[in-house]
């Protein structure tokens, strides 16, 4: 069962990358890598709600901070002590300003936790729908978790 509900998060963690990244990247430059990190989060059959830290890193520019609320809706069922994300940022521009990437985001996502778990997600929005956030790496949480289906994000400037 636990080595089926993994499979099942690593099948549906690739599709989303392959599918969304390949359009997403084809238009648009990357600019930077945004780190997110939250505590435990509990998933309540058709969702939850995560809160993360993150930061944008851009070489050469000072980091730029964000608060994030994810928000999952979808089979979610499970509890998780704590998450690690990191995303390409892909921009139309070649540079982007402080908080620009402040705004809502939404796509598809699946994950599964057996205490060390994995996951992936690509998200597109921010301003006109213009900046899409593509998995570095997968997931990383610890946990037990099991969760496919529709994610939104929401990024606010931080401190």
């Amino acid at each position: 069962m636990r080595r089926s509900l993994l499979l099942a998060g690593l099948a549906a963690a690739s599709l989303v990358a392959s599918v969304v990244g390949a359009s997403a990247q084809s238009r648009l430059v990357q600019v930077g890598v945004l780190e997110c990190r939250g505590g435990a989060s509990v998933g309540l059959v058709v969702g939850s709600v995560t809160n993360l830290g993150c930061v944008l890193r851009v070489d050469g520019v000072p980091d730029d901070r964000y608060v994030a609320t994810i928000r999952k809706v979808g089979i979610d069922l499970g509890i998780t002590q704590e998450t690690a994300l990191a995303w390409g940022v892909f921009a139309p521009v070649n540079r982007l300003g402080p908080g620009d990437l402040s705004g809502n985001y939404g796509g598809a996502q699946g994950s599964a936790s057996v205490g060390v778990g994995l996951g992936g997600n690509v998200l597109v929005g921010g301003s006109n729908n213009s900046i899409a956030l593509q998995p570095l790496s997968v997931q990383g949480q610890v946990g037990l978790n099991v969760a496919a289906g529709l994610e939104s994000l929401e990024l606010r400037p931080g401190r």
